[in-house]
């Protein structure tokens, strides 16, 4: 499948797949949205309760969420466990021009997230381990693992409608721990009705440039 790289507008790159004409990130800024979505609104509210926080990321994509992630916690004394799902990784080709660390710094650091093998757990830094899995959602199995935090970060149902099923949702709960926190940028009525269903408190928050609402849920 042709990807394209592209600039948001606000200086970040994301992806393009011309097939599903379907972007990695919003246009208006990829590192905006991630970090307005995934870490202000899903790990800063954990940073200061947690000793350890276990992350699942659905959608590894182009490492954004986990390298955002990363970059916040080592301000902070708190040890995080990555896990992150894909079943399409990116060439290295492609994501060594990606410019996040020209904006953000830490170049090695960013290279050592697509560098890691798949399928192992390695130490990026002293505080923060990753798993790169290369498999989708509906076949991964979380085994004993407990997540307190969950990065749902698919492509829009619209495109990947088998990803966003009330069975999907119900693993996911199975696996969080109790107040875990599940945060994503879909909005739609039929999510967050699929979502209660399966046990979640969900909430309406407010979203990034060029999006009215994202979506909250507390595993309760």
């Amino acid at each position: 499948m042709k990807r394209e790289l592209i600039i948001t507008a606000d200086g970040s790159h994301t992806i393009y797949l011309p097939e599903m004409n379907e972007h990695f990130h919003s246009v208006n800024g990829a590192i905006a949205e991630s970090h307005h979505i995934f870490i202000q609104r899903g790990l800063g509210p954990l940073l200061n309760e947690n000793k350890e926080i276990q992350i699942l990321e659905m959608g590894f994509g182009t490492g954004l969420n986990a390298f955002l992630t990363c970059l916040k916690a080592k301000r902070t004394a708190v040890k995080i466990s990555y896990d992150a799902l894909e079943t399409f990784p990116l060439e290295e080709d492609l994501w060594k021009k990606l410019n996040y660390p020209k904006l953000l710094g830490e170049r090695d650091l960013f290279d050592r997230f697509h560098q890691a093998p798949w399928g192992r757990t390695i130490s990026i830094k002293k505080s923060f381990d990753l798993t790169k899995i290369n498999d989708s959602i509906e076949a991964f199995q979380p085994l004993n693992k407990r997540y307190k935090l969950v990065y749902f970060d698919a492509f829009a149902p619209s495109k990947q409608e088998e990803v966003w099923q009330e069975v999907v949702f119900k693993k996911i709960f199975g696996a969080m721990q109790e107040d875990g926190i599940f945060i994503t940028y879909a909005a739609s009525g039929k999510f967050r009705r699929s979502l209660k269903a399966c046990g979640f408190l969900v909430e309406s928050l407010e979203g990034p440039e060029g999006k009215r609402e994202i979506t909250r849920a507390i595993k309760k």
